[in-house]
């Protein structure tokens, strides 16, 4: 008797545990509750912008360059413009060294998130918590960008948000919001997988683009910076 009601009490107490456990789920404030607030839906397509810091951009659609060619991007890494015809695969893959930038941007068009790092500025254990985000994770991928402006920078289609840290809450905020996100990504649902570039990268070109270099067509157009014209005269 004595066993039994021991087994009776420690299931009971197992029972409570659990039961606060999923208590605390429906608890304003509860950290998962704080992440569904990041995804996109019908009356909040864009949650992205209410994550501190991110900054946005339009770019036009489809304009596509062959690998020759390069893109006289305005900053490194971008997050928007004309870009390669071919995408670099995106489906959860961390690039050990620097990948075309013209192909990465076409993977954002597709509905990536993309993760870049300056080598030089981020720890190794930095690189593995943002690794543990990006692998085995479709629409996502990550590459490293020596000497970048900023240590972290996270991209997505018209979306762009640099951090200092890999611990900060919103890498998290920004992938839940954006990846393959229907109503900002220009093609979404299309494919991430292309194994023949994540066998054979196309590598990073650190060098300035020449006067041949394709424009991005053109700059970012900011419609809230758009000024309001005065009236035609009659």
């Amino acid at each position: 008797m004595r066993v039994r009601n021991r087994v009776s009490a420690c299931l009971l107490a197992v029972a409570s545990i659990t039961l606060a456990g999923c208590g605390d789920d429906a608890v304003e404030g509860h950290p998962m509750i704080a992440m569904d607030s990041f995804a996109p839906s019908e009356d909040n397509q864009d949650p992205a912008k209410d994550i501190p810091g991110v900054v946005t951009a339009e770019y036009p659609l489809g304009n596509h360059v062959p690998s020759t060619q390069r893109v006289a991007y305005t900053s490194i890494p971008p997050m928007g413009g004309t870009h390669d015809a071919v995408w670099a695969a995106c489906d959860g893959v961390v690039y050990p060294e620097g990948i075309r930038t013209e192909n990465a941007v076409h993977s954002m068009e597709h509905g990536a998130v993309w993760i870049a790092y300056d080598p030089a500025r981020v720890s190794a254990d930095d690189q593995a918590t943002l690794r543990n985000k990006v692998q085995g994770r479709t629409y996502t991928f990550m590459s490293p960008i020596p000497n970048m402006a900023d240590p972290i920078s996270l991209q997505s289609w018209g979306h762009q948000l640099v951090l200092d840290s890999a611990t900060d809450a919103r890498v998290d905020q920004f992938i839940m919001a954006l990846r393959n996100n229907p109503y900002t990504t220009p093609e979404p649902g299309a494919s991430c997988s292309n194994p023949i570039f994540d066998r054979d990268p196309a590598p990073y070109d650190p060098s300035t683009p020449g006067p041949d270099a394709a424009p991005m067509n053109s700059e970012p157009v900011f419609p809230t910076e758009v000024p309001e014209l005065p009236p035609a005269p009659r």
